[in-house]
């Protein structure tokens, strides 16, 4: 089966609310794709194959038929197959496994992702109430005001209930990220200000927002778009060629893992109730990615971008990846194990906490983030010595979920 590659890839601004500007989602898809096509040093006219992933667009702009929508914005690609990927919070990594499926059987070459969503067009509750479209409606049995913080609010109480949770491990894992985005120059809050109140309970500063969720403990929805440009063995050979680069300076997708559970969040806690962990799904997925990429241990990585749409979200990836055993994810928190500049950071991009949640964008934002850490092109928050990265991006209550082992070779 064949390699697939990072050749490249782009991210817009996610500090940017496109609508305030007279613009919308195609003028995010059409930066995006020609940023990424441009750091790929790949022409539109290689492009054999497109994978758009997106979750709400119908709802927030009335706006479905994103495959289409990359040929209108970049005309050069008329004629090329596209197709839109919805998982929620995951889509775009369903784009990426799609894109990965056809380069690894042989139909193409040069795979374009785009990882979109427009989320500030739109009044924020308005835009929160739309986003519930990924949970069961009128069946998770969940009262509340905003479904996604009572669900993640409910996680909390689970580890709580489970294993003892102190939420002072909660405010770190916020204070560590919203860090992490200030050195991140396309992170939605790298310009944000704090009080030393706002990393605590304090009902002011950090007011509860459900039950078991307090405001820092959530992550940013925003406007923005991540395109990616991936390849084959075959096409990176002439590739190399043709740039003088060599095989080591390419990041490549060395694993993959996805697994989907019911969508009702209640109904995964009752099937896990005599289960180590919370959510097993979530360790296969892992695991599945670890085997695939010959990873054998999770401290051999160098680092990790995991889905934080919530503090309980990270708490949880924690003990899932097994950096820790089940219920002592606190451990690697209070270390510092997963700060900047730890054993084994964990979103040195600030996350979705910090740098922003463009629903659709995530999963590819994430691994376009693992690659740029594995070839040395992250910046200010590029983690010394990086080789190997991994991803792990989920939908819904956890519902859909897909990691990545991103790393380089040669």
């Amino acid at each position: 089966m064949t390699a697939v590659f990072v050749l490249g890839g782009y991210q817009t601004d996610f500090a940017r609310a496109y609508a305030r500007e007279g613009l919308d989602i195609s003028h995010m898809m059409r930066e995006s794709i020609e940023g990424a096509l441009t750091d790929a040093g790949v022409d539109a006219a290689e492009i054999q194959t497109i994978h758009v992933g997106n979750a709400f667009s119908e709802l927030q702009r009335q706006q479905g038929h994103l495959g289409s929508m990359a040929a209108q914005v970049i005309p050069e690609l008329w004629g090329v197959p596209a197709m839109r990927h919805e998982g929620a919070c995951a889509s775009s990594s369903l784009a990426v496994l799609s894109a990965m499926a056809e380069l690894e059987a042989g139909r193409y070459d040069v795979a374009l992702i785009v990882g979109v969503e427009e989320q500030k067009a739109i009044p924020g509750d308005q835009s929160s109430k739309n986003q519930n479209a990924a949970s069961w409606q009128g069946h998770e049995g969940i009262d509340c005001t905003f479904m996604w913080p009572a669900v993640f609010g409910l996680l909390a109480e689970e580890y709580n209930y489970r294993y003892g949770l102190d939420r002072q491990y909660l405010n770190r894992i916020s204070e560590i990220n919203y860090g992490n985005a200030k050195r991140n120059p396309l992170a939605q809050t790298r310009e944000w200000k704090f009080t030393e109140l706002s990393f605590t309970d304090d009902d002011i500063a950090n007011p509860v927002i459900e039950p078991g969720t307090r405001r820092q403990d959530c992550g940013q929805i925003t406007d923005g778009s991540v395109s990616l440009v991936l390849c084959s063995d075959r096409f990176l050979e002439k590739y190399l060629q043709r740039t003088g680069k060599k095989k080591s300076d390419v990041a490549q997708i060395l694993g993959w893992g996805h697994q989907n559970a019911g969508i009702k969040f209640l109904d995964k806690l009752e099937r896990s109730k005599n289960d180590e962990l919370i959510f097993p799904h979530v360790r296969n997925t892992i695991s599945q990615a670890f085997q695939r990429a010959g990873v054998l241990d999770v401290m051999s990585l160098d680092g990790i971008e995991t889905h934080d749409c919530f503090t309980a979200t990270e708490y949880m990836a924690i003990d899932h990846f097994g950096i820790t055993a089940p219920g002592e994810s606190w451990k690697a928190v209070e270390s510092g194990l997963i700060e900047a500049g730890g054993a084994l950071p964990v979103n040195p991009s600030g996350g979705l906490i910090g740098g922003g949640h463009p629903v659709g964008a995530t999963g590819a934002r994430m691994v376009f983030d693992a690659a740029k850490q594995v070839t040395g092109k992250a910046g200010n928050v590029q983690v010394d010595g990086a080789r190997t990265f991994a991803t792990l991006n989920i939908g819904g209550s956890l519902s859909t979920v897909a990691s990545f082992v991103v790393g380089v070779r040669g």
